[in-house]
């Protein structure tokens, strides 16, 4: 059977904004001898038939993407963009941050987090310069079947990258249990969670992970971890049709996708 060449889709309001994650979609479709495919949603009143329009847009595209096929429709962003991710069998989406939103606001409420929630495919939200593929990939697992489901997702996307795989966990009534005991069971019950997730791993993959496991504030811990494996790409699962707010890493993904500046790969749980 004949595989269908690797597609990466890309939605673009062709914008300044849009230049980096136009860059990173031209990369992984050179990586993976695959094909480029542009979503662009036009303003209501404008219809997406003009050939005009359609020259334009094009002529804005940088010489990377000059034939990738072009998808253009008029209508709501969000709901438009969140459709065509699902009429295409393509293996990552692409986008960058909100058009009208602040970084401040990175995401919530906007086309991004609709997309997440409709969407098949795993999408990668882009913020810094593409210097070439990525090489550090880290992890933030709950120990969830959809963490796993993010995990292998990442594996099979980058086989070349090395991967940390980090877990948080906390000690309950800390303030008022401080001994050493009392923390050390704790982490070897979860130590013995991590490892039992872990073991559920194709070997091949686990072979190429550096389990991580500290205590701690889950949004630190993964931050601290983002510093110490010098990673170029973050990796979260969500969970059905919540978008960024159940991401596994929790009701703390809000404050964490805001403050980090880095590349995010978001995958949705399966039904």
């Amino acid at each position: 059977m004949i595989m269908p060449p690797f597609e990466v889709l890309l939605a673009s309001d062709f914008t300044a904004r849009s230049d980096r994650p136009t860059e990173r979609a031209i990369q992984l479709a050179r990586e993976k001898q695959g094909n480029l495919v542009i979503a662009h949603v036009l303003e209501k009143d404008v219809s997406a038939d003009e050939p005009a329009v359609v020259d334009r847009l094009r002529a804005d595209l940088p010489e990377g993407a000059r034939n990738a096929e072009l998808i253009i429709r008029s209508g709501s962003a969000p709901k438009t963009l969140a459709a065509i991710a699902v009429e295409r069998a393509s293996d990552v989406l692409v986008t960058g941050v909100a058009r009208y939103n602040s970084i401040g606001d990175y995401f919530l409420g906007t086309a991004v987090d609709h997309i997440i929630r409709n969407a098949e495919q795993p999408v990668l939200v882009v913020r810094r310069r593409v210097t070439g593929g990525y090489e550090r990939i880290l992890v933030a697992t709950d120990l969830s079947e959809c963490s796993r489901a993010a995990l292998l997702a990442a594996a099979a996307l980058f086989p070349e990258a090395s991967i940390a795989i980090v877990h948080a966990f906390h000690v309950p009534y800390e303030s008022w249990l401080k001994s050493d005991d009392v923390t050390a069971h704790v982490r070897a019950e979860a130590q013995e969670e991590l490892d039992a997730f872990l073991a559920k791993v194709d070997p091949a993959i686990r072979a190429r992970l550096e389990p991580r496991l500290e205590e701690g504030e889950t949004g630190t811990v993964v931050v601290n971890a983002l510093s110490e494996a010098n990673a170029d790409l973050l990796v979260l699962g969500t969970h059905g049709r919540s978008g960024f707010a159940h991401a596994t890493i929790g009701s703390q993904a809000e404050a964490l996708l805001s403050a980090v500046n880095m590349d995010v790969l978001m995958v949705r749980e399966r039904a």
